[in-house]
């Protein structure tokens, strides 16, 4: 099996029943509001090898959204948000969040105040129009004990502050931890939204990541109604690995992902929906890619 987004993200950051009831041609088209995209690690390698190239092939099938995996010195990709930016334009791609960690060293406790280096990851995500910068990645120095987490959590509270100077909301990405660890007898997913002020910070839900660590989409959507503005669209199948888990094409695993998606439609107030696929079962990533966009088109998103 690959390496995981999961892990590679570690390493590099050292009510169903009811919506049952209702009609088919409630779900039958995409709300002009709504955004779906893909989340750019899906073809990691790709972009690696010919950023530009696969960025085309992508338009081609239709995408219209993307959401970046890598930023690095100021570069996405290796370009400049000035080259990155007319690539996207030319191809008539937009890119309303991204992926960059921010860790300890992001904030300065003495001062009370980000790096310049954080302060430039927003500028940037600022520039190139996004809404959303999502951090995928805590490190467990930021939650050893309940108090680090609180005052970590107040951390991504400010930096909501700093993003909404731009216009933007800052974001963070679950992986399983945060359903399997616990902090004075509560769930760490539980105490993040508790803490972090959903008017400036937003959990972006992975529903894979989530039912690796246990949970189950439809019943934290239904516990959180109106508080999952953005989405990783994810399926997983079961492998006979230490993870147990992989992702797959949507509509092929085993999380009811339309449910899911349909239930967030209709009470978890989300508006974007990213696709992300890590583990291709031998298909090509990009033939994988084109039928997840197939397979979202057909639930009517």
């Amino acid at each position: 099996m690959e390496t995981s987004r999961r892990s590679f993200i570690k390493n590099s950051a050292v009510l169903l029943a009811g919506s049952a009831l209702l009609p088919k041609a409630v779900f039958a088209a995409a709300k002009s509001s709504e955004i779906v995209g893909l989340q750019l690690y899906s073809v990691r390698n790709e972009m690696k090898k010919d950023p530009v190239g696969t960025l085309k092939e992508l338009a081609q099938m239709g995408y219209r959204h993307v959401e970046h995996a890598n930023y690095v010195d100021r570069k996405f990709y290796g370009f400049t948000p000035k080259e990155f930016k007319k690539i996207l334009d030319d191809l008539g791609l937009k890119m309303p969040s991204g992926h960059t960690v921010m860790g300890k060293n992001h904030w300065d406790d003495a001062k009370k105040d980000f790096t310049d280096a954080w302060k430039y990851t927003v500028e940037d995500a600022a520039y190139m129009g996004q809404k959303y910068v999502i951090s995928p990645w805590m490190d467990k120095s930021m939650h050893k004990t309940y108090d680090d987490l609180v005052h970590y959590l107040d951390v991504f509270n400010l930096c909501g502050d700093l993003c909404q100077k731009s216009g933007m909301k800052f974001g963070y990405h679950n992986h399983w931890a945060e359903f399997t660890e616990e902090l004075n007898g509560v769930k760490l997913f539980d105490i993040m939204m508790q803490r972090m002020d959903v008017n400036k910070v937003v959990m972006q839900l992975d529903i894979g990541n989530m039912y690796i660590g246990g949970a189950k989409a439809l019943d934290v959507i239904g516990q959180y109604p109106g508080k999952f503005e953005m989405i990783h669209v994810k399926d997983e199948v079961a492998v006979d690995t230490a993870e147990k888990y992989e992702s797959a094409i949507l509509g092929k695993g085993i999380i009811p992902v339309k449910e899911a998606l349909d239930l967030c439609r209709k009470t978890g107030g989300t508006q974007v929906y990213i696709i992300e696929q890590e583990s291709y079962q031998g298909k090509s990533p990009l033939a994988c890619m084109k039928e997840n966009f197939d397979v979202m088109k057909k639930w009517g998103y």
